[in-house]
C-alpha cells in the first residue's frame, strides 16, 4: 500500500511517498532515514473508502499482558520482547517491534510509546511518563486496566440495553416497507380495476402503491440517494455538534448525557491524579473527552484553579458538579485524597447511569412496540377499509 507522509528534516517540511504494508511501517521507514514524521495517510483513499491506516492494536490487552509480565519479575525490555514474539497480527507486531527498538536505543517507555500516537493516546503516554518519575509503573498499569474495565462495562451496559429497541425499529421498519412496497401495490391494482369510490386516506395510500408499481426503480434510487446524502451530512462534525447541542437541551436525556460525560471526566482525572500528574495538567489532558459546552466550563475551572481558587468551588461555580459530587470533592480536598475521591465520584455516577439506562429501556420498549403496531395497523386498516365499506353496504 502506498502512503503519503508529511516529514520534517531540520527546518524543511516536505511530502514523502513510501510503499509499506501499514502506516506504522511507513512511519518507521521514514524515521530510519532521520526524518521527523508529522502526518501519515494512505494515498489510495477514495470518497467511500474506509480509513484503514490506523492499526488494529488492542491497547487494553497490551496493558493487561504487560502488567502480568512485569508482576512476574520480567524487566520492561524482556516483557516487550515477549509480547512481540508471541504476537501474530502483523500490524500489532510492527508496533511492538518499533517500541522495542526505541527501548534498545535508550529511550524511556513513554517516549517509545509516543512514537505511535495513532495507538497510544496522550493520556496513556502521560500516565506512563508519570509512573517513570515515581517508579510505580506496575501500579499505573493496574490503575489503567481497572479504569478501562470500568469504562468498558458502562459502555457494554448501554449497548446491551439498546440492542432490543434497535431490533424493534429494524423489524418494524422492514414490515412497513414490505406492506408499502409489495402489498399496497397489489391492492391498488385490484381497487383500480374495480372502479369503486375510496376514502381519501385509502386513495392516498394506494396512490403511493401505484407510484411504486410504475416507478419502483426510480423511487428505490431516490431512497438510496437520500440515505447516502443523509449519511454524508451527518458525517460532518458541524452537523453532529449542532444535533448534539439540540439533544442536550432535552431535559431528561440531556441530564443523563451530562452525567455520563462527568463520570468519564472524574474517572480519568482521578486516575491521572493518582498517577502523579499535576491537577491543571491533568484537567487539560482530559478536556478532549468532554462535550464542547462542558469543555468550555472546564477551561474556566482550570483558569480559576491556576489563580488559587479551590477546585470544589471552581467546579461548583461553572456547573461541573452535582449536589453529591461537590460534597465528595470537599472531603477529598480536606483529606488530600483528591484522586481517589474522584474515582469514587465516577463510580457513583456510573451506577446512576446504569439505573437510568435500565429505566429508559423499560420505558422505550413498550413505546416502540405501540408505535410500530399503530403504523402497521393503520396501513392494514387503510388497505381493507373499502372492503369494510362494501360489507356494510351489503348488510
Amino acid at each position: 500500500m502506498k502512503f503519503e507522509l508529511k516529514v520534517a528534516q531540520g527546518e524543511e517540511v516536505k511530502l514523502l511517498a513510501l510503499e509499506a504494508s501499514n502506516a506504522v511501517q511507513a512511519r518507521a521507514m521514514a524515521e530510519s532515514q532521520g526524518l521527523s514524521v508529522l502526518n501519515v495517510k494512505s494515498a489510495s483513499m477514495s470518497l467511500f473508502a474506509i480509513k484503514s491506516s490506523a492499526p488494529k492494536f488492542n491497547l487494553m490487552l497490551f496493558s493487561q499482558e504487560l502488567l502480568a509480565l512485569l508482576e512476574s519479575g520480567l524487566s520492561l525490555v524482556e516483557a516487550i520482547e515477549a509480547l512481540a514474539e508471541k504476537e501474530q497480527q502483523e500490524e500489532s507486531k510492527a508496533i511492538l517491534n518499533q517500541v522495542m527498538s526505541a527501548l534498545f536505543e535508550g529511550l524511556p517507555l513513554s517516549a517509545a510509546l509516543e512514537k505511535a500516537p495513532q495507538v497510544f493516546t496522550p493520556l496513556y503516554v502521560a500516565l506512563i511518563r508519570a509512573s517513570e518519575r515515581t517508579g510505580d509503573m506496575v501500579q499505573a498499569l493496574a490503575r489503567h486496566v481497572a479504569y478501562q474495565t470500568q469504562i468498558d462495562a458502562v459502555r457494554k451496559k448501554i449497548i446491551t440495553a439498546s440492542i432490543y429497541p434497535v431490533l424493534l425499529i429494524i423489524v418494524g421498519g422492514l414490515v412497513v416497507l414490505f406492506l408499502l412496497g409489495y402489498v399496497v401495490p397489489k391492492f391498488s391494482t385490484i381497487y383500480e380495476s374495480a372502479g369503486t369510490d375510496l376514502p381519501w386516506m385509502s386513495q392516498l395510500l394506494l396512490s403511493w402503491g401505484r407510484l411504486l408499481q410504475e416507478h419502483g426503480s426510480e423511487v428505490f434510487a431516490a431512497f438510496v440517494s437520500s440515505v447516502v446524502m443523509l449519511g454524508l451530512i451527518l458525517s460532518r462534525p458541524v452537523v453532529r455538534a449542532a444535533i448534539m447541542a439540540k439533544v442536550w437541551q432535552i431535559p431528561a436525556l440531556g441530564e443523563t448525557m451530562r452525567i455520563y460525560q462527568l463520570a468519564r471526566f472524574y474517572r480519568t482525572l482521578g486516575m491521572l491524579l493518582r498517577g502523579g500528574i499535576p491537577l491543571v495538567t491533568a484537567m487539560h489532558m482530559v478536556s478532549s473527552l468532554l462535550q464542547p459546552l462542558l469543555r468550555a466550563s472546564l477551561d474556566k475551572v482550570s483558569f480559576d484553579v491556576r489563580e488559587g481558587k479551590p477546585m470544589s468551588a471552581a467546579m461548583e461555580q461553572h456547573g461541573m458538579t452535582t449536589s453529591i459530587s461537590i460534597r465528595m470533592l470537599r472531603v477529598g480536598e480536606r483529606t488530600g485524597q483528591m484522586g481517589e475521591m474522584m474515582e469514587r465520584i465516577g463510580a457513583f455516577y456510573d451506577e446512576e447511569i446504569g439505573r437510568k439506562v435500565e429505566w429508559l429501556t423499560k420505558l422505550l420498549e413498550p413505546l416502540l412496540m405501540i408505535v410500530i403496531g399503530l403504523v402497521v395497523g393503520l396501513v392494514v386498516v387503510l388497505m381493507y377499509m373499502p372492503i369494510f365499506e362494501l360489507a356494510g353496504n351489503i348488510q
